[in-house]
């Protein structure tokens, strides 16, 4: 990544809603680690506070506030949705107006759980990419961190987090900042994977890689070769 990108996300708010969730309180440290700023959300203020200075504390230092989810759509540049399948929707239609303008990252998997292991939803508008997309008319939406392993982006011993990130998207200027928002984790990289309507495979993806970390016990994402 160019200087130039570093500095540009460093001037930006990165939000995080349901930051307070494994998958959420991973990135969020990752970022803030990487010197951005950072708005962790979660369902009440409390929450989101209470864990962004429980981060703090870790990290020794950094800059990251926390609010609820709302507070935090309000607060971001680019926003991150990393909250349960279940309550992807009803969020965005609340949060609607305060994410216009915005871009927003969508990183939910559609996924349901039984007996034989994880397996792929069907969702209506085909993905959990498309779905915001439909509900956030006025926010330019990007589908991307589908596939990282929450273990691994909490674990404060682990100092490179080996992966590729299939960026998805319909508009360059947005999937090429949040590549390199990817990009600013060491180890990790953002890679353009299409637009969104080729998200689904991406969501469903993460399926499969629980079923290879069940088997192997790992951690396992995904390396892109030949880019």
């Amino acid at each position: 990544m160019s200087d130039d990108a570093k500095r540009d996300l460093k001037a930006l708010t990165i939000s995080v809603l349901g930051g307070t969730g494994p998958q959420g309180r991973g990135l969020a440290r990752r970022f803030a680690a990487a010197g951005l700023t950072v708005v962790i959300g979660s369902r009440t203020s409390e929450r989101g506070a209470e864990a962004a200075a429980g981060l703090v504390e870790s990290l020794g230092g950094g800059a990251v506030t926390g609010g609820s989810n709302a507070e935090a759509a309000a607060a971001g540049d680019i926003v991150l949705v990393v909250v349960p399948w279940d309550g992807h929707k009803e969020l965005l239609v609340e949060l609607k107006d305060a994410l216009a303008g915005k871009i927003v990252v969508d990183c939910v998997n559609p996924l349901g759980f039984d007996k034989q292991g994880a397996y792929a939803l069907d969702v209506e508008e085909g993905s959990a990419t498309q779905q915001a997309a439909a509900v956030l008319t006025g926010s330019t939406v990007v589908g991307a961190f589908h596939n990282v392993s929450a273990v691994l982006l909490e674990d404060p011993e682990v100092a490179s987090i080996d992966t590729d990130v299939f960026v998805l998207g319909d508009e360059r200027e947005a999937t090429d900042l949040v590549q390199e928002l990817a990009s600013v984790v060491p180890g990790m990289r953002g890679v353009y994977g299409g637009r969104r309507r080729n998200a689904h495979q991406v969501e469903a993806l993460t399926a499969n890689l629980i079923s290879v970390n069940r088997r192997y016990k790992a951690h396992a994402g995904v390396r892109v070769t030949d880019v």
